[in-house]
């Protein structure tokens, strides 16, 4: 691939309003690629130190000189053997650097933001639009105030269209997330109960996520969940009425027959104002149905054939942590391990439901709900008692308030049913007297629960 369009040491000076030090000559070299890790660091290489909790990237600057880094930005003055741009913040001074590239970029961008789902939606849209164009699309999750910058920075000249994965935990992240997208385009996939130690309520979730309309080119177009009680609510951006899309009858793009195929997927008839079109969606799971409105109405807007709409959702797949299936030697394993919140519990639960056979959950605790967080886990294994599951194993402090909540629905006395460990270690050590071969198991957790560990017990052949 060719280097980064209109990036040169001289540019990144400006948009960062740093202090350069070193040669005049040198500030016309081009800027081949950027990174904030000096192993990944190639000839031509922007490195920008950033100062973590483990690791310090000033460190590392000789070794960035040493394989090629045609310039350095860093928080402090670092004698160095080459250009050196010295910088207040080098966060802030990504995002920066992240505006003026997304300046010099003529492609069409869309933004996927929402509490569930915002990672799936992403590949289902981009396996649909990549049927037409030659696509960059948001690496795993990489969806944050570092992340997002990085996907912008692998953007190059060849590229036709972007999708960009945008997450948020607080009020004011999407305003900057959005001033380096500068969305053509906007994908909401639903408001829920997530970051509610920063965001408060489902309202400020819609407040804080909507932020995303910020940026939006004016020309740009908004396709919204129609079924989502809050996203409805929306009536226009820009002066413009957005696209819904979801199973109800007053959505644009929607789904009807739907044919559960268990894990296989699922069928169905998607309705659009341009045909009808007969799809089989292969992965598990309600919300994937939703998902696949969200990319035919985006792929319609993009000039994309009902033909080639069809081709895209029926050859997404998914990413590991994400409802990836897997199977292994004894078991059937439905790793969604990467993060989890209410929602996403829920939904994951009803596609295990569907499963053949003996059906497990691997539950683990759910992070950043804020005060209520004991009572939302409680919610949930309300719910989860109402699914024909036959065990349930939870693990975590919060996790025993999602096992209380199966009781208390079921009025289950005995531990047959409900298995409850403080780790993941303590389990794995009865690991073989909790499981049965044949077993269908879903591991689901917040990410800081680390439980692609319980996956690797699983399927480890």
């Amino acid at each position: 691939m060719k280097g980064m369009k209109g990036l040169d040491i001289r540019a990144v000076v400006h948009c960062t309003k740093g202090d350069f030090h070193g040669i005049q000559d040198s500030m016309s070299e081009k800027i081949k690629s950027i990174t904030t890790d000096s192993r990944q660091v190639e000839p031509g290489a922007l490195f920008i130190a950033i100062k973590g909790e483990r690791v310090d990237g000033h460190n590392y600057i000789k070794q960035a000189f040493e394989k090629g880094a045609a310039a350095v930005v860093g928080e402090r003055l670092i004698d160095c053997s080459g250009p050196y741009i010295l910088v207040e913040s080098s966060f802030r001074a990504v995002g920066a650097i992240a505006e003026y590239y997304r300046r010099q970029l003529s492609i069409p961008m869309v933004g996927i933001t929402g509490s569930v789902g915002k990672t799936s939606t992403k590949e289902m849209v981009a396996s649909v639009l990549s049927r037409k164009y030659y696509l960059l699309k948001t690496a795993g999750n990489f969806n944050n105030e570092l992340g997002v910058p990085f996907t912008l920075f692998r953007i190059r000249q060849e590229h036709q269209l972007a999708v960009i994965e945008m997450g948020i935990s607080d009020f004011g992240e999407m305003h900057r997330l959005t001033n380096m997208v500068k969305p053509n385009a906007v994908i909401l996939t639903n408001i829920g109960s997530c970051h509610l130690e920063n965001l408060k309520s489902r309202d400020g979730v819609l407040q804080a996520k909507t932020e995303i309309f910020d940026s939006l080119c004016e020309d740009g177009k908004v396709f919204c969940n129609g079924d989502d009680d809050k996203l409805i609510t929306i009536k226009e951006v820009n002066g413009k009425a957005p696209i819904f899309f979801g199973l109800e009858k007053h959505n644009q793009v929607r789904a009807e027959h739907i044919e559960n195929l268990g894990l296989e997927g699922s069928r169905c008839t998607i309705i659009t104002p341009m045909g009808n079109i007969q799809a089989t969606i292969p992965i598990p799971g309600n919300h994937m149905i939703y998902n696949a409105l969200a990319a035919a109405a985006v792929g319609l807007h993009y000039g994309l054939s009902l033909e080639q709409i069809k081709e895209g959702i029926e050859g997404a797949q998914t990413v590991s942590g994400r409802f990836h299936l897997i199977h292994a030697n004894n078991y059937t394993v439905i790793d969604d391990c990467y993060n989890a919140n209410p929602v996403s519990m829920k939904a994951s639960l009803d596609v295990l439901e569907t499963a053949l056979g003996r059906k497990v959950a691997i539950l683990g605790d759910m992070f950043e709900l804020g005060e209520k967080e004991e009572e939302l886990h409680y919610q949930v294994g309300q719910y989860a008692a109402g699914k024909n599951i036959n065990l349930f194993i939870c693990i975590g402090k919060l996790s025993k308030k999602l096992a209380e909540g199966i009781k208390a629905e079921n009025g289950m006395i005995d531990n047959k049913k409900i298995l409850i460990y403080e780790t993941k270690e303590q389990w794995m050590e009865e690991k073989d007297a909790t499981l049965q071969k044949g077993d269908t198991i879903l591991v689901k957790a917040s990410h800081g629960m680390e439980f692609s560990k319980v996956v690797e017990v699983l399927t480890e052949q």
